[in-house]
């Protein structure tokens, strides 16, 4: 990598910025903008990504619009090795994408079994108990990854993409630095 792709990459990843590819050109964006300017999904479909994005709306306000399923469908379409998923850290096996096309096939399979609709098509209030239940893992007839399991990846997903940048420090109040010099102990 040259020193200014290097800088660019360092100041974006400071930033959340990632690698989308917009009409055939790479550019680099956060998440939540390439949500908002509609870029097309690498390997997710349009119902997973809107089932990806209620689920992690309904974990932690403000997933949806920091552009969770984007993230997602990015990080699940990179070398694992590269992956900023919860997935890699817990281990699941890759490719990620199978993990989260089961996850979300479970979610909303389960939904449909317990309401008659698909988790995205519920209202605020049955998707938290639809989730308070899948978090216990009392959802009858639950076919696919653990819903605890579920649960846990893609709520730390959640958290990353809201607060796992410049701005989500910022919204806690944290100050943000991009790099941490140890000091010298004598």
């Amino acid at each position: 990598m040259d020193q200014i792709e290097r800088r660019a990459f360092m100041k974006g990843a400071g930033s959340g910025v990632l690698a989308f590819t917009v009409g055939g050109v790479e550019v680099l964006l956060t998440p939540g903008a390439a949500r908002t300017q509609g870029v097309p999904f690498r390997l997710l479909n349009a119902n997973e990504g809107e089932t990806i994005e209620a689920l992690g709306e309904t974990l932690v306000p403000g997933a949806g619009k920091a552009g969770i399923a984007h993230f997602i469908d990015h990080q699940i379409s990179v070398p694992a090795e590269e992956a900023l998923l919860q997935a890699r850290i817990f281990n699941v096996r890759p490719p990620f994408a199978n993990f989260y096309r089961a996850a979300i096939g479970a979610v909303d399979r389960g939904s449909e079994k317990v309401t008659g609709r698909k988790f995205a098509a519920l209202s605020t209030t049955d998707q938290r108990d639809f989730v308070n239940n899948m978090r216990q893992n009392k959802i009858e007839g639950w076919t696919g990854p653990s819903g605890g399991f579920v649960y846990t990846i893609l709520r730390s997903d959640a958290v990353d993409v809201v607060y796992g940048t410049m701005e989500g420090y910022a919204a806690l109040g944290i100050p943000y630095q991009a790099h941490i010099v140890p000091t010298k102990r004598w």
